[in-house]
């Protein structure tokens, strides 16, 4: 069992949620049940189940939760990528998180590799 608490991938994904929840406040409310509302929940997905995964009994469990993780974190990427082809944020905001995401992708993809 991982404590969550210590993974710095962790840390910036938590990181990364209260900076998009800021952020979306900023998208006009039209999309406040369609693309706000995806956003929000695949962002919760990524800290959420690296907790949840490290609370596994296994390190394949674990990887398994990882690979969730990281799917969320290629599914919020895509869509701040519609959000700035939109032109429904500054790019500047946008590139800020997109930035963000790619560094705890790489984070979760280097953690899944040595956990094997």
């Amino acid at each position: 069992m991982h404590k969550f608490e210590n993974l710095l991938f962790w840390q910036k994904s938590i990181a990364l949620a209260k900076h998009v929840y800021t952020i979306c406040l900023e998208i006009n409310s039209d999309e406040k049940y369609g693309l706000i509302s995806q956003i929000k929940r695949c962002t919760i997905s990524i800290p959420s189940n690296i907790a949840e995964g490290s609370g596994r009994n296994s390190n394949k469990e674990f990887n398994h939760f990882l690979a969730i993780a990281l799917g969320s974190a290629f599914e919020l990427q895509t869509q701040l990528i519609l959000v700035k082809e939109l032109n429904l944020l500054a790019e500047e905001k946008v590139n800020t998180l997109l930035n963000e995401v790619s560094e705890i992708q790489r984070m979760i993809y280097s953690f899944k590799n040595n956990l094997k």
